[in-house]
């Protein structure tokens, strides 16, 4: 456990607006509520998508994401409750357990299967998507998978449970730390009355997804409920958020530096381009984009 420094924010940036997330089915039928959708990637650049995933029925989750393909971002998968082993098509593969991350930078091309390793109790978690620049969308992809208990943990003066999986919190440092788009990801427990404050620099995009409970932000008196997404409106003068518990609540707070670029997407597929799109769909008919997801480092 790290010991956390003390903050207090002079002024906390406010809700833009509460968004209601899309329940959806993706990979061989797993259900999920989709909460970060396409319209909203140049709003919430540099991230692309968040799908929240939980149920305690098998027949939601269990067919899992047979094999599949990424090119030209990072994908971040926090398993909440649950076991899912992830394979690659060159021979790599790992367990993602209660608590744990796998983060793969899928660059210029990976084939990936990930599927539950249970098939009973309660799977639940998150995958945010998170782009890369331009100039590195066609790097060597690689992955690293951090198990629950490498992820730093604090408890602030008020009570506050944190988890950073990314970023820097309180001073300390989360697991993962990515150049160019800065990502804060954190996973936040507060109990009932408690308050947060976390830092968050003035020119990176921010939203809050409450998955339990309620939470006030920003000195708003209206809170924010169960499976809504908040996102945070961008206040030059803002120096990060302020959260309130109204209840025992359970978030994650998260945060990047936008690339600015263009974003086009076809699938699981972001370049910055229609010509990339299509150079790619190219290789994947021709079997040159598995020969290069055949690289992978992990």
């Amino acid at each position: 456990m790290n010991a956390p420094e003390t903050i207090t924010l002079t002024r906390s940036r406010k809700v833009e607006r509460l968004v209601t997330g899309v329940p959806t089915s993706d990979g061989a039928g797993v259900k999920l509520t989709r909460v970060l959708t396409q319209p909203l990637q140049r709003r919430l650049d540099p991230f692309l998508m968040l799908d929240a995933f939980g149920s305690e029925s098998a027949s939601d989750y269990i067919a899992g994401f047979p094999p599949h393909p990424h090119r030209g971002f990072e994908t971040i998968t926090y398993m909440l409750t649950g076991r899912m082993r992830h394979r690659d098509s060159a021979g790599h593969e790992g367990l993602v357990e209660d608590g744990g991350v796998q983060w793969m930078s899928a660059a210029r091309g990976v084939i990936h299967s990930e599927m539950p390793e249970q098939n009973e109790g309660r799977m639940e978690g998150f995958q945010l998507w998170l782009n890369l620049p331009g100039a590195h969308k066609m790097d060597a992809p690689w992955y690293r998978d951090i198990p629950g208990a490498a992820i730093p943990e604090f408890v602030d003066a008020g009570g506050a449970t944190v988890r950073v999986i990314a970023g820097e919190s309180h001073g300390v440092a989360g697991a993962m730390q990515r150049p160019d788009t800065e990502p804060l990801y954190l996973d936040v427990h507060l109990p009932a009355g408690s308050r947060f404050e976390q830092r968050i620099p003035a020119g990176h995009n921010a939203f809050v997804y409450v998955y339990r409970g309620e939470v006030a932000l920003g000195g708003d008196q209206d809170g924010v409920g169960e499976r809504r997404m908040a996102i945070l409106a961008n206040d030059p003068d803002a120096e990060g958020v302020v959260v309130q518990a109204c209840r025992d609540a359970r978030l994650i707070i998260v945060a990047g530096k936008p690339l600015g670029e263009p974003i086009v997407q076809y699938g699981p597929f972001v370049m910055n381009t229609r010509e990339e799109i299509e150079a790619t769909l190219r290789e994947f008919r021709d079997g040159s984009f598995e020969a290069q997801a055949g690289s992978l480092a992990g």
